[in-house]
């Protein structure tokens, strides 16, 4: 029902993570990985798991801070695996790197975030979109976050990254729908990785709490989400299971947002 064979698969941000728990379920459900991310290293080692198993995997270093470097990519993909038919929009840029409120904000660490979080989707998804529309079949999933719903504080630039490409994944969901290709987002709580392991300790430190118990109340359910917790949606929205449903924006978050 949610096989997945023989589908090329770009995965963004790839190397550990949400990332990679992705590519592992696709690689399971029979799709040949493109797995991205800027570090060789991390990227031979999905690959390499993915391999011992008996599936497709092929690693694509790339940094997506670069404007150039979306058009590249697919076509380093489209060359060795073929044209992308399935793109998840994951790399990011969290707001742990660089917390400041808004007066203080870091224009660079600005820019830096929206090039990440919205421009790259935004330039993957443009240039990912025509093979799929004449192939009449196409999958869009774009990683966004809790915080494309609600602020983020000290996060001015992670947020507004995240409400824009919740934005641009809905525009492009109108525009594809009648054409084969379905756009969706997820929306993870807080997720055990390295990214949101230091804004918990920020948040934390900054409201004088034992971090242990901090992120023990993180979530109503208790705790953070694992990242294999967010793959099991990534391959139903990839699938042919989910062929009738685009434009949405799904929460996986322990129960934070449940409006």
């Amino acid at each position: 029902m949610q096989g997945l064979s023989g589908k090329v698969a770009l995965v963004t941000g790839a190397g550990r993570g949400i990332g990679r728990a992705i590519c592992l379920a696709y690689a399971q459900a029979g799709a040949k990985v493109a797995a991205s991310a800027r570090s060789r290293d991390e990227l031979d080692s999905i690959v390499e798991e993915i391999r011992a198993a008996g599936g497709t995997a092929e690693s694509f270093p790339a940094d997506l801070s670069d404007p150039d470097v979306p058009a590249s990519l697919l076509d380093s993909v489209a060359g060795s695996l073929g044209s992308v038919e399935v793109l998840v929009n994951n790399a990011g840029v969290g707001s742990s790197s660089d917390p400041k409120p808004l007066v203080e904000f870091d224009d660079e660490f600005w820019r830096l975030t929206l090039e990440v979080n919205l421009n790259a989707p935004y330039r993957l998804t443009k240039l990912a979109l025509p093979s799929m529309i004449a192939a009449g079949w196409g999958r869009v999933i774009t990683v966004a976050s809790i915080n494309s719903r609600v602020g983020s504080l000290h996060g001015a630039a992670y947020a507004a990254s995240k409400h824009g490409v919740l934005g641009l994944m809905r525009t492009a969901a109108t525009e594809t729908a009648s054409l084969g290709v379905t756009v969706n987002c997820i929306c993870p709580g807080p997720v055990r990785t390295l990214m949101n392991d230091k804004r918990i300790a920020y948040d934390a430190d900054r409201l004088g709490r034992v971090l242990d118990e901090h992120e023990s109340g993180l979530t109503p359910i208790g705790g953070r989400l694992e990242p294999e917790d967010i793959a099991p949606m990534a391959v139903y929205l990839a699938s042919d299971a989910g062929r009738m449903v685009t434009g949405q924006a799904y929460n996986i978050c322990g129960g934070i947002n449940m409006a």
